[in-house]
């Protein structure tokens, strides 16, 4: 196998639409997985969706890269937007998986320039609503 760290390349709709969803904010999250030697596009969610919806569109037993753009209110009460780079990594997903989108990481997230926070999460508890928010202000 190649070097799994310069090994997987970016499909380019994947640079789309997260410039896509941060610049027309056509996309509430996008979920990418990796097929075969590339990271592509999994999922999209609407502008509507919920923070619950794209908690709910990740598997529960395979790691994913997402992006979240989270809309609050500051304590100023200003409109605010923050776009979050989750990799969902869940205890139960293959060994190898683990470390083949481990080892990517870094290389995938600075293709995608805009990104504001970082999360690293192996169970839902470490992705909650309450830790978006907190991390948010």
């Amino acid at each position: 196998m190649a070097n799994a760290a310069s090994g997987t390349a970016v499909h380019d709709d994947c640079k789309l639409k997260f410039l896509e969803l941060k610049a027309k904010r056509n996309y509430r999250f996008i979920i990418f997985k990796i097929d075969g030697q590339q990271v592509v596009v999994d999922k999209l969610g609407s502008p509507g969706d919920s923070y619950e919806d794209f908690a709910a569109a990740l598997p529960s037993d395979e790691c994913r890269y997402a992006v979240f753009d989270f809309d609050f209110i500051t304590n100023e009460n200003v409109q605010k937007s923050k776009i979050y780079f989750i990799a969902w990594s869940p205890e139960t997903s293959k060994v190898r998986m683990k470390m083949v989108y481990a080892s990517s990481k870094d290389r995938f997230k600075r293709e995608l320039d805009g990104i504001q926070v970082e999360l690293q999460a192996t169970d839902p508890s470490e992705m909650s609503f309450d830790i978006i928010k907190a991390r948010a202000i």
